[in-house]
């Protein structure tokens, strides 16, 4: 096995690829380097090789800079800190130009789809915007975050792309050390923390279970979208860019055609943000199942969604909730699910039940078309989409498409 860890090469960077890195090649090899841009001359120093077909490694020294390089605003944005923010080096027109071409390629070469993909700016440009975040304690009690592929722990002060109220409250303080902590700031400003240790003996997919150990604010945020106010787990999910719930929300709303008196269902609903967009679209008449693993998401649903008695919500895995077969035909199906996407089971029991639509909010480019793959099997084709700059400076993207049968 070649282990060129350690190792440097004066490399030509060429195209983006998925994660955060771009595809150079050296000897013979692919090389996945971050802190760099397609075009680019680099001189890349190897940080993880494994042996096979290609490593990874860092952009330590541009040689030919590209035309929409731009200085990190965070100083821990740099090979060998923070693993948080993957194009901080880019423009923030070259960020979404890169984001993309991601979805462009994934879609091309896992659904067969060709799509001149367009990634839309959010307002409110590239820093302050993720009111969600977890950090780690360092042997000292610092706060930080990972490096890149990496337990380490890089202190910071304060974090570019964090909401105020979140991060730099934190870093304010001492902590346990070893301790892990979730951050949020929800719509009224209010800070909620917790701090997490490892309860001992207690294990989950042999990884120790983490219990609250010291907490600041409550534990139920408060948001609002789609014209209604949602009360919620302070730690639980939810768009983390404060614009992102609304945007996805209006984009549902504008491709299902539910007219009143149909059938739809939400599934990986959540608290029901659109099980509620949904539900104002088919009427008292009609109905919307929603469906959501999290057992206390699904009870902060019950209780946000009272005032509409079209919406019935279970909790389970939603393979096994449409296992039962006990549903409603649905007009339309809303999913939006966790990064590995839906899976093949999932859509075939969706497929199965002939709805005219499925709108699909996905965060993962690659899932999103391995899925699309399954949907065109089944009859499916994908006539719309849309991509949204939701997490600026990172990697991540969130997709809408729409699947008609």
């Amino acid at each position: 096995m070649t282990d060129w860890t350690g190792r440097r090469f004066e490399v030509e960077v060429g195209a983006v690829a998925h994660g955060g890195h771009c595809v150079a090649r050296a000897e013979g090899r692919v090389i996945f380097v971050r802190h760099a841009l397609p075009g680019e001359v680099v001189v890349v120093a190897i940080t993880e090789d494994k042996g096979g077909s290609f490593c990874r490694g860092d952009a330590v020294e541009v040689l030919t800079a590209s035309p929409e390089r731009v200085a990190p605003p965070c100083p821990v944005a740099a090979p060998g800190g923070c693993g948080g923010c993957d194009w901080q080096h880019a423009s923030a027109d070259e960020q979404r130009r890169l984001k993309a071409a991601v979805v462009t390629e994934q879609l091309q070469r896992l659904a067969g789809v060709t799509w001149d993909v367009e990634v839309e700016e959010l307002a409110g440009g590239l820093e302050h915007w993720r009111t969600r975040t977890r950090l780690a304690v360092d042997r000292s009690g610092r706060v930080g975050f990972r490096a890149h592929r990496s337990h380490r722990v890089v202190p910071v002060a304060d974090c570019v792309i964090a909401a105020p109220g979140t991060v730099d409250v934190l870093a304010s303080q001492e902590w346990t050390p070893g301790a892990e902590l979730e951050v949020s700031v929800d719509a009224t400003g209010r800070t909620h923390a917790s701090e997490l240790l490892p309860d001992k003996g207690r294990l989950r997919s042999g990884k120790p279970v983490l219990r609250p150990h010291r907490v600041l604010g409550s534990s139920v945020a408060v948001e609002q979208a789609a014209r209604r106010e949602w009360r919620l787990d302070a730690h639980g999910f939810w768009q983390v860019h404060p614009d992102a719930a609304d945007v996805l929300a209006e984009v549902v709303a504008d491709w299902t055609g539910l007219v009143a008196g149909q059938a739809a269902w939400d599934l990986y609903a959540g608290v029901g943000l659109f099980a509620a967009v949904l539900a104002e679209q088919v009427g008292q008449d009609g109905s919307v199942v929603a469906v959501e693993s999290s057992r206390r998401a699904a009870e902060d649903g019950a209780e946000n969604l009272a005032d509409l008695p079209q919406i019935r919500i279970f909790a389970g895995k939603v393979e096994d909730v449409l296992a039962d077969g006990d549903l409603p035909d649905p007009d339309v199906v809303v999913l939006d699910p966790p990064r590995k996407g839906a899976g093949k089971p999932v859509v075939d029991a969706i497929a199965a039940r002939e709805p005219a639509r499925v709108v699909y909010v996905a965060c993962d480019p690659a899932a999103l078309a391995r899925d699309v793959a399954t949907f065109a099997d089944h009859g499916y084709a994908l006539t719309e989409l849309r991509a949204f700059d939701t997490f600026p400076m990172t990697h991540h993207v969130e997709c809408v498409a729409l699947l008609e049968r």
